[in-house]
């Protein structure tokens, strides 16, 4: 089932019963496990993977609520369920129809993760939920800012996602500096109570890669003072993804307008550097690049995939000479 699906279901108080959720978007995973988990009256047993036992999950789902409302069970894991348990706690939402399993997977193996458990025959459904488009994003945050109150500027969002490097669950977390703010919030606001996560030094560390520039002591300091090596991953991953758009837009049109490539308006500035800068490389480049750093990820969140550190000064290096 398509995320678009998801929703019209969930609008419609017709969401299944029986729902695994999985994907390379981590917040929507457990957005939209509160979605569903939002029904009236809920009795829910939420539990992480070395919580679960599935005599106790069984139990949950084979009787009704005491109090008339709904047994709700959320399993929360980076390993998959057995396929039998899947298929039993499918089973006993199918002959209580008025409870509810969420299986949120937090792992990377999607190719087996979706099981044919839970298949339409089941009643049950699978997601996947990709990482949400620049545009899409900035949506997302404008709607939690709603309804929290928060009368937020779309450029002001844009730059919010900016200085938290596109991580939507950090960006929602600083909503809450803005709750006690009267009137509209903008750029300024933003970036008098917001402390963005090494905003400046990560574009410093990208346009050091891209200029084949030794990037070792910035890529240091920044793992130093808190940084994540595969966020650090994901910010060039996303620059480059960036630039190919931009690439494409102006080897089809001649120009290119981040209005129409990225659902919103970058500053002059900005565009002109991603411009001039997504042209010094050409298409096998952009697919070789792609292809390492999607690659590099998968390593570093794969178990024994090896030190995070030393894959991510290699790929940056492979980077360099793919240049």
């Amino acid at each position: 089932m398509k995320r678009q699906e998801l929703d019209n279901l969930i609008r419609q108080g017709n969401a299944p019963g029986a729902v695994m959720l999985y994907g390379e978007s981590h917040f929507l995973i457990e957005h939209y496990t509160k979605q569903l988990a939002a029904v009236e009256d809920p009795n829910i047993l939420s539990v992480y993977f070395d919580e679960y036992q599935f005599a106790s999950a069984k139990a949950h789902l084979s009787q009704g609520s005491l109090f008339g409302g709904r047994n709700v069970l959320i399993v929360k894991s980076e390993k998959k369920l057995p396929k039998n348990d899947l298929t039993a706690l499918i089973g006993l939402v199918q002959k209580n129809p008025g409870n509810l399993f969420i299986y949120a997977y937090f792992g990377t193996d999607f190719k087996k993760s979706a099981t044919a458990a839970f298949g339409p025959k089941s009643g049950g459904a699978d997601v996947r939920l990709f990482r949400p488009f620049p545009a899409e994003a900035r949506q997302i945050v404008l709607n939690e800012a709603a309804a929290r109150g928060i009368n937020l500027d779309p450029y002001a969002a844009t730059h919010l996602l900016e200085s938290q490097n596109g991580d939507l669950a950090l960006t929602i977390n600083e909503l809450d500096k803005f709750s006690l703010l009267q009137g509209r919030i903008g750029i300024k606001e933003i970036d008098e109570l917001v402390y963005g996560v090494a905003e400046v030094k990560v574009d410093q560390l990208i346009d050091t890669l891209l200029q084949k520039q030794d990037f070792v002591p910035l890529m240091r300091r920044l793992l130093e003072h808190g940084e994540d090596e595969i966020r650090l991953l994901t910010a060039l991953s996303n620059h480059i993804a960036q630039l190919y758009l931009f690439y494409a837009s102006i080897r089809l049109n001649g120009a290119a307008d981040s209005a129409k490539i990225l659902g919103y308006k970058l500053p002059p500035r900005i565009e002109q550097e991603r411009s001039q800068q997504s042209v010094r490389f050409k298409q096998p480049q952009y697919t070789r690049l792609m292809a390492l750093l999607g690659e590099t990820e998968l390593q570093m969140k794969s178990a024994g995939g090896g030190s995070k550190n030393a894959l991510l000064a290699a790929a940056f290096l492979k980077v360099q000479s793919l240049l």
